[in-house]
Protein backbone atom coordinates (compact mmCIF):
# COMPACT_ATOMS: atom_id res chain seq x y z
CA UNK A 1 0.00 0.00 0.00
CA UNK A 2 1.41 3.49 -0.66
CA UNK A 3 2.11 5.90 1.89
CA UNK A 4 1.81 9.31 2.06
CA UNK A 5 4.19 11.45 4.81
CA UNK A 6 3.94 14.97 5.79
CA UNK A 7 6.58 16.91 6.63
CA UNK A 8 6.20 20.21 8.00
CA UNK A 9 9.02 23.13 7.16
CA UNK A 10 8.51 26.85 7.61
CA UNK A 11 5.57 28.74 8.80
CA UNK A 12 2.05 28.16 7.88
CA UNK A 13 0.08 31.07 6.42
CA UNK A 14 -2.14 32.42 8.89
CA UNK A 15 -6.11 32.26 7.61
CA UNK A 16 -8.25 32.38 11.40
CA UNK A 17 -10.45 35.49 9.60
CA UNK A 18 -10.84 33.12 6.40
CA UNK A 19 -12.64 30.72 8.85
CA UNK A 20 -14.61 33.11 10.42
CA UNK A 21 -15.94 34.15 7.53
CA UNK A 22 -16.70 31.10 6.12
CA UNK A 23 -18.79 30.10 9.53
CA UNK A 24 -20.98 32.97 9.33
CA UNK A 25 -21.74 32.22 5.75
CA UNK A 26 -22.76 29.24 6.92
CA UNK A 27 -25.11 30.41 9.45
CA UNK A 28 -26.62 33.17 6.96
CA UNK A 29 -26.83 31.67 3.49
CA UNK A 30 -26.71 28.04 4.30
CA UNK A 31 -23.28 27.89 2.80
CA UNK A 32 -21.74 23.91 4.03
CA UNK A 33 -18.24 25.08 5.26
CA UNK A 34 -16.52 21.80 4.58
CA UNK A 35 -18.33 22.18 0.93
CA UNK A 36 -16.34 25.88 0.77
CA UNK A 37 -13.25 24.54 1.91
CA UNK A 38 -12.69 21.72 -0.59
CA UNK A 39 -13.17 24.73 -3.36
CA UNK A 40 -10.75 27.06 -1.87
CA UNK A 41 -8.15 24.32 -1.73
CA UNK A 42 -8.96 23.44 -5.48
CA UNK A 43 -8.74 26.84 -6.45
CA UNK A 44 -5.70 27.39 -4.19
CA UNK A 45 -3.84 24.60 -6.35
CA UNK A 46 -4.99 26.07 -9.70
CA UNK A 47 -3.51 29.39 -8.18
CA UNK A 48 -0.10 28.33 -7.20
CA UNK A 49 0.19 26.33 -10.80
CA UNK A 50 -0.40 29.57 -12.15
CA UNK A 51 1.31 32.50 -10.23
CA UNK A 52 4.79 29.96 -10.21
CA UNK A 53 4.44 28.05 -13.19
CA UNK A 54 4.87 24.75 -11.74
CA UNK A 55 4.99 21.55 -12.91
CA UNK A 56 5.28 19.99 -9.88
CA UNK A 57 2.11 17.66 -8.26
CA UNK A 58 0.65 20.43 -5.47
CA UNK A 59 -1.42 19.70 -2.45
CA UNK A 60 -2.87 22.06 -0.55
CA UNK A 61 -4.84 21.87 2.75
CA UNK A 62 -6.44 24.21 4.86
CA UNK A 63 -7.27 23.05 8.31
CA UNK A 64 -10.96 23.44 9.42
CA UNK A 65 -10.47 24.65 12.53
CA UNK A 66 -7.57 27.52 12.43
CA UNK A 67 -7.72 28.22 8.75
CA UNK A 68 -3.86 27.38 8.24
CA UNK A 69 -2.72 26.94 5.04
CA UNK A 70 -0.17 23.86 3.78
CA UNK A 71 1.33 23.94 0.71
CA UNK A 72 2.91 20.63 -0.27
CA UNK A 73 5.01 19.42 -3.01
CA UNK A 74 4.28 15.56 -4.00
CA UNK A 75 7.13 13.35 -5.03
CA UNK A 76 6.93 9.45 -6.69
CA UNK A 77 10.08 7.94 -4.37
CA UNK A 78 12.98 5.74 -6.70
CA UNK A 79 15.42 3.78 -5.87
CA UNK A 80 18.48 5.55 -6.69
CA UNK A 81 19.59 9.12 -7.45
CA UNK A 82 20.02 8.40 -11.04
CA UNK A 83 16.55 7.08 -11.94
CA UNK A 84 15.44 10.74 -11.03
CA UNK A 85 14.03 11.88 -14.36
CA UNK A 86 12.70 15.01 -13.22
CA UNK A 87 13.28 16.40 -9.56
CA UNK A 88 10.18 18.69 -9.19
CA UNK A 89 8.17 15.43 -9.23
CA UNK A 90 10.91 12.61 -8.09
CA UNK A 91 13.17 11.82 -5.04
CA UNK A 92 15.13 9.21 -3.98
CA UNK A 93 14.69 6.96 -1.47
CA UNK A 94 17.75 7.90 0.44
CA UNK A 95 16.89 11.96 0.60
CA UNK A 96 13.21 10.91 1.16
CA UNK A 97 13.96 9.12 4.59
CA UNK A 98 15.55 11.94 5.91
CA UNK A 99 12.01 13.27 6.21
CA UNK A 100 10.71 9.55 7.23
CA UNK A 101 12.28 6.66 8.03
CA UNK A 102 9.67 4.12 7.24
CA UNK A 103 9.36 5.50 3.35
CA UNK A 104 9.88 2.95 0.69
CA UNK A 105 10.34 2.84 -3.23
CA UNK A 106 6.55 3.73 -4.72
CA UNK A 107 5.39 5.73 -1.98
CA UNK A 108 5.10 9.40 -2.05
CA UNK A 109 6.76 12.28 -0.19
CA UNK A 110 4.88 15.09 0.51
CA UNK A 111 7.06 18.10 1.48
CA UNK A 112 5.91 21.57 2.62
CA UNK A 113 6.67 24.26 0.86
CA UNK A 114 6.15 28.01 1.64
CA UNK A 115 6.29 29.83 -1.92
CA UNK A 116 7.14 33.58 -1.74
CA UNK A 117 4.00 35.86 -1.26
CA UNK A 118 1.93 33.18 -1.61
CA UNK A 119 -0.24 34.77 1.30
CA UNK A 120 -1.49 37.15 -0.31
CA UNK A 121 -2.21 34.71 -3.53
CA UNK A 122 -3.86 32.20 -1.28
CA UNK A 123 -6.15 35.25 0.38
CA UNK A 124 -7.02 36.89 -3.12
CA UNK A 125 -8.14 33.21 -4.26
CA UNK A 126 -9.96 32.57 -1.40
CA UNK A 127 -11.91 35.65 -1.64
CA UNK A 128 -13.03 34.79 -5.32
CA UNK A 129 -14.08 31.79 -4.21
CA UNK A 130 -16.51 32.47 -1.95
CA UNK A 131 -18.27 35.95 -3.70
CA UNK A 132 -18.35 32.99 -6.71
CA UNK A 133 -19.97 30.39 -3.72
CA UNK A 134 -22.07 33.26 -2.53
CA UNK A 135 -23.12 34.16 -5.99
CA UNK A 136 -24.21 30.72 -6.53
CA UNK A 137 -26.20 30.14 -3.65
CA UNK A 138 -28.00 33.05 -4.02
CA UNK A 139 -29.13 31.73 -7.73
CA UNK A 140 -29.85 28.64 -5.89
CA UNK A 141 -31.86 30.24 -3.30
CA UNK A 142 -33.68 31.79 -5.81
CA UNK A 143 -34.38 28.98 -8.02
CA UNK A 144 -35.69 27.05 -5.54
CA UNK A 145 -37.71 29.98 -3.96
CA UNK A 146 -39.38 30.42 -7.81
CA UNK A 147 -39.28 26.90 -8.37
CA UNK A 148 -41.95 26.25 -5.17
CA UNK A 149 -44.40 28.85 -7.32
CA UNK A 150 -44.37 26.77 -10.49
CA UNK A 151 -48.37 27.09 -11.52
CA UNK A 152 -48.99 30.57 -9.46
CA UNK A 153 -49.63 33.86 -10.37
CA UNK A 154 -46.95 36.83 -10.62
CA UNK A 155 -46.57 40.37 -10.80
CA UNK A 156 -44.31 41.90 -12.82
CA UNK A 157 -43.48 45.07 -14.77
CA UNK A 158 -42.52 45.15 -18.50
CA UNK A 159 -39.16 45.81 -18.81
CA UNK A 160 -39.05 44.93 -22.95
CA UNK A 161 -41.57 44.65 -24.95
CA UNK A 162 -40.23 44.97 -28.88
CA UNK A 163 -42.72 42.65 -30.59
CA UNK A 164 -40.68 39.30 -29.59
CA UNK A 165 -40.03 37.88 -26.11
CA UNK A 166 -41.30 40.11 -23.41
CA UNK A 167 -39.24 40.67 -19.94
CA UNK A 168 -40.57 41.17 -16.85
CA UNK A 169 -38.98 42.64 -13.89
CA UNK A 170 -39.81 40.35 -11.13
CA UNK A 171 -38.09 42.13 -8.51
CA UNK A 172 -35.31 39.47 -7.65
CA UNK A 173 -35.45 38.08 -10.98
CA UNK A 174 -36.48 38.65 -14.59
CA UNK A 175 -39.53 36.47 -16.08
CA UNK A 176 -39.24 35.56 -19.73
CA UNK A 177 -42.91 35.66 -21.55
CA UNK A 178 -41.79 33.62 -25.10
CA UNK A 179 -44.10 34.68 -28.11
CA UNK A 180 -46.25 31.57 -28.00
CA UNK A 181 -47.64 32.18 -24.32
CA UNK A 182 -48.59 35.40 -24.64
CA UNK A 183 -51.96 36.63 -25.82
CA UNK A 184 -51.96 37.46 -29.52
CA UNK A 185 -54.91 40.27 -28.95
CA UNK A 186 -52.86 41.63 -25.97
CA UNK A 187 -50.36 44.90 -26.53
CA UNK A 188 -47.55 44.90 -23.87
CA UNK A 189 -45.57 48.33 -23.69
CA UNK A 190 -42.87 49.21 -20.86
CA UNK A 191 -43.07 49.91 -17.67
CA UNK A 192 -46.91 48.38 -17.71
CA UNK A 193 -47.73 46.16 -14.22
CA UNK A 194 -49.07 42.64 -15.89
CA UNK A 195 -49.79 39.27 -14.00
CA UNK A 196 -48.74 36.23 -15.64
CA UNK A 197 -49.13 32.11 -14.86
CA UNK A 198 -45.57 30.96 -13.61
CA UNK A 199 -44.81 28.24 -16.47
CA UNK A 200 -41.53 26.46 -16.06
CA UNK A 201 -38.29 27.76 -13.72
CA UNK A 202 -34.85 26.73 -15.68
CA UNK A 203 -31.31 27.32 -14.99
CA UNK A 204 -29.75 29.46 -17.55
CA UNK A 205 -26.31 29.18 -19.42
CA UNK A 206 -24.21 30.79 -16.24
CA UNK A 207 -26.24 29.19 -13.46
CA UNK A 208 -28.69 32.03 -12.92
CA UNK A 209 -32.58 31.17 -12.59
CA UNK A 210 -34.69 31.43 -15.48
CA UNK A 211 -38.26 32.01 -14.54
CA UNK A 212 -40.95 31.18 -17.96
CA UNK A 213 -44.16 33.48 -17.27
CA UNK A 214 -47.60 32.76 -19.35
CA UNK A 215 -50.62 34.94 -20.01
CA UNK A 216 -51.89 32.49 -23.04
CA UNK A 217 -51.60 29.16 -20.52
CA UNK A 218 -54.68 27.50 -19.63
CA UNK A 219 -53.42 27.39 -15.97
CA UNK A 220 -53.49 31.14 -15.74
CA UNK A 221 -57.54 30.86 -16.02
CA UNK A 222 -57.65 28.43 -13.27
CA UNK A 223 -55.66 30.60 -11.07
CA UNK A 224 -57.93 33.73 -11.59
CA UNK A 225 -60.77 31.38 -10.69
CA UNK A 226 -59.08 29.76 -7.60
CA UNK A 227 -58.11 33.99 -6.16
CA UNK A 228 -61.54 35.48 -7.42
CA UNK A 229 -63.98 32.62 -6.07
CA UNK A 230 -63.17 32.27 -2.14
CA UNK A 231 -65.15 28.62 -2.68
CA UNK A 232 -62.77 27.01 -5.10
CA UNK A 233 -59.79 28.24 -2.95
CA UNK A 234 -61.47 26.89 0.44
CA UNK A 235 -62.19 23.50 -1.42
CA UNK A 236 -66.00 23.42 -1.58
CA UNK A 237 -65.97 23.89 -5.16
CA UNK A 238 -63.34 22.12 -7.83
CA UNK A 239 -62.31 22.74 -11.27
CA UNK A 240 -62.57 19.73 -13.25
CA UNK A 241 -61.03 21.34 -16.72
CA UNK A 242 -60.35 24.57 -18.64
CA UNK A 243 -59.74 25.02 -22.36
CA UNK A 244 -58.92 28.06 -23.79
CA UNK A 245 -58.37 29.84 -27.27
CA UNK A 246 -56.23 32.87 -25.43
CA UNK A 247 -57.44 36.00 -26.20
CA UNK A 248 -60.85 34.92 -27.36
CA UNK A 249 -62.75 32.06 -25.59
CA UNK A 250 -61.99 30.30 -22.41
CA UNK A 251 -64.36 27.32 -20.97
CA UNK A 252 -64.09 26.59 -17.28
CA UNK A 253 -66.21 22.91 -16.10
CA UNK A 254 -66.50 23.38 -12.16
CA UNK A 255 -68.16 21.08 -9.36
CA UNK A 256 -69.50 20.98 -5.79
CA UNK A 257 -70.39 17.44 -4.36
CA UNK A 258 -72.08 19.97 -1.68
CA UNK A 259 -76.00 19.43 -3.71
CA UNK A 260 -76.70 22.88 -2.36
CA UNK A 261 -74.02 24.86 -3.71
CA UNK A 262 -74.50 26.42 -7.25
CA UNK A 263 -70.98 26.09 -8.45
CA UNK A 264 -71.84 27.86 -11.61
CA UNK A 265 -73.53 30.65 -9.63
CA UNK A 266 -71.23 31.26 -7.12
CA UNK A 267 -68.16 31.56 -10.10
CA UNK A 268 -70.30 33.98 -11.89
CA UNK A 269 -71.48 36.17 -8.74
CA UNK A 270 -74.20 38.51 -8.28
CA UNK A 271 -75.02 39.91 -10.62
CA UNK A 272 -71.71 38.73 -12.83
CA UNK A 273 -69.28 40.77 -10.56
CA UNK A 274 -66.89 37.84 -9.94
CA UNK A 275 -66.70 36.69 -13.30
CA UNK A 276 -66.32 40.20 -14.68
CA UNK A 277 -63.32 40.57 -12.27
CA UNK A 278 -61.53 37.62 -14.54
CA UNK A 279 -62.79 38.89 -17.80
CA UNK A 280 -61.47 42.32 -17.49
CA UNK A 281 -57.78 40.42 -16.31
CA UNK A 282 -57.82 38.60 -19.92
CA UNK A 283 -59.08 42.11 -21.35
CA UNK A 284 -62.56 41.09 -22.78
CA UNK A 285 -61.64 36.94 -23.27
CA UNK A 286 -65.23 35.40 -23.39
CA UNK A 287 -65.77 33.30 -20.53
CA UNK A 288 -68.16 30.01 -20.31
CA UNK A 289 -68.73 28.71 -16.94
CA UNK A 290 -69.90 24.80 -17.44
CA UNK A 291 -71.20 22.65 -14.29
CA UNK A 292 -69.29 19.07 -14.88
CA UNK A 293 -70.90 16.07 -14.40
CA UNK A 294 -69.75 12.62 -14.63
CA UNK A 295 -72.60 11.50 -16.72
CA UNK A 296 -70.78 12.07 -20.47
CA UNK A 297 -73.74 13.00 -22.66
CA UNK A 298 -74.73 15.61 -20.16
CA UNK A 299 -71.38 16.78 -19.87
CA UNK A 300 -70.95 17.69 -23.23
CA UNK A 301 -74.33 19.20 -23.83
CA UNK A 302 -72.92 21.66 -21.46
CA UNK A 303 -69.49 21.83 -22.55
CA UNK A 304 -71.37 23.19 -26.01
CA UNK A 305 -72.96 26.04 -24.76
CA UNK A 306 -74.03 28.81 -25.37
CA UNK A 307 -75.70 26.38 -27.89
CA UNK A 308 -78.80 24.46 -27.14
CA UNK A 309 -78.55 20.73 -27.90
CA UNK A 310 -81.42 17.95 -28.56
CA UNK A 311 -79.82 14.89 -27.71
CA UNK A 312 -76.37 13.38 -27.22
CA UNK A 313 -75.44 9.39 -28.47
CA UNK A 314 -71.79 8.75 -27.17
CA UNK A 315 -69.45 5.97 -27.88
CA UNK A 316 -67.20 6.04 -24.72
CA UNK A 317 -64.36 3.35 -25.98
CA UNK A 318 -64.00 5.67 -29.28
CA UNK A 319 -64.76 8.61 -27.28
CA UNK A 320 -66.72 9.42 -30.39
CA UNK A 321 -69.78 11.62 -29.08
CA UNK A 322 -72.69 12.50 -31.90
CA UNK A 323 -74.30 15.38 -30.90
CA UNK A 324 -78.00 16.71 -32.39
CA UNK A 325 -78.93 20.44 -32.20
CA UNK A 326 -81.56 22.67 -33.76
CA UNK A 327 -80.74 24.04 -37.13
CA UNK A 328 -80.36 27.65 -35.67
CA UNK A 329 -78.41 26.15 -33.26
CA UNK A 330 -75.58 24.56 -35.70
CA UNK A 331 -73.54 27.30 -36.56
CA UNK A 332 -73.70 28.16 -32.09
CA UNK A 333 -72.51 24.76 -31.54
CA UNK A 334 -69.71 24.70 -33.78
CA UNK A 335 -68.33 28.42 -33.56
CA UNK A 336 -66.30 30.46 -35.79
CA UNK A 337 -63.83 28.26 -37.55
CA UNK A 338 -65.19 25.60 -34.89
CA UNK A 339 -63.99 26.81 -31.84
CA UNK A 340 -66.79 26.11 -29.50
CA UNK A 341 -66.98 22.55 -31.01
CA UNK A 342 -63.33 22.43 -30.37
CA UNK A 343 -62.82 24.23 -26.67
CA UNK A 344 -65.80 21.54 -25.87
CA UNK A 345 -63.68 18.58 -26.86
CA UNK A 346 -60.47 19.68 -25.08
CA UNK A 347 -62.79 20.60 -21.94
CA UNK A 348 -64.47 16.97 -21.80
CA UNK A 349 -61.05 15.27 -23.17
CA UNK A 350 -63.43 13.38 -26.25
CA UNK A 351 -61.41 12.92 -29.29
CA UNK A 352 -64.55 13.85 -31.77
CA UNK A 353 -67.70 15.47 -31.11
CA UNK A 354 -69.81 15.43 -34.25
CA UNK A 355 -72.56 17.87 -34.19
CA UNK A 356 -75.13 18.06 -36.80
CA UNK A 357 -77.90 19.85 -37.23
CA UNK A 358 -81.69 18.22 -36.79
CA UNK A 359 -82.50 18.46 -40.63
CA UNK A 360 -79.31 16.90 -41.72
CA UNK A 361 -79.41 13.91 -38.96
CA UNK A 362 -83.14 13.76 -40.46
CA UNK A 363 -81.24 13.66 -43.87
CA UNK A 364 -78.80 11.15 -42.47
CA UNK A 365 -81.66 8.64 -41.54
CA UNK A 366 -83.63 8.73 -44.44
CA UNK A 367 -80.22 7.61 -46.08
CA UNK A 368 -79.64 4.72 -43.69
CA UNK A 369 -83.09 3.80 -44.31
CA UNK A 370 -82.86 4.09 -48.20
CA UNK A 371 -79.66 2.08 -48.05
CA UNK A 372 -81.00 -0.46 -46.15
CA UNK A 373 -84.29 -1.09 -48.25
CA UNK A 374 -82.19 -1.05 -51.33
CA UNK A 375 -79.79 -3.82 -49.43
CA UNK A 376 -83.13 -5.85 -48.68
CA UNK A 377 -84.16 -5.54 -52.10
CA UNK A 378 -80.88 -6.47 -53.87
CA UNK A 379 -81.52 -9.86 -51.78
CA UNK A 380 -84.26 -10.89 -53.05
Amino acid sequence: MKRKVEKKVGPAIDSTELIMAMEELEKEKGINKEYLLESIQTALVSAYKKNFDSVENVKITMDKETGEIHVYAEKDIVEKPEEIENDKLQISLEDARKINKKLQVGDKASIEIVPKNFGRIAAGTAKQVIIQKIREASRDFLFNEFHERKGEIVSGIVQKADGGVVVLDLGKLEGIMPVKEQVPTEKYKVNDKIRAYVLDVEKGAKGAPQVIVSRAHPGFVRKLFELEIPEIYEGVIEIKSVSRDAGSRSKVAVYSPNENIDPVGSCVGQKGIRIQNIINELHGEKIDVIEWSEDPAIYISAALLPAQVMAVDVKEDEKFAQVIVQDDQLSLAIGKSGQNARLAARLTNWNVIDIKSESQFRQMLEKANEDTEEKKENEE
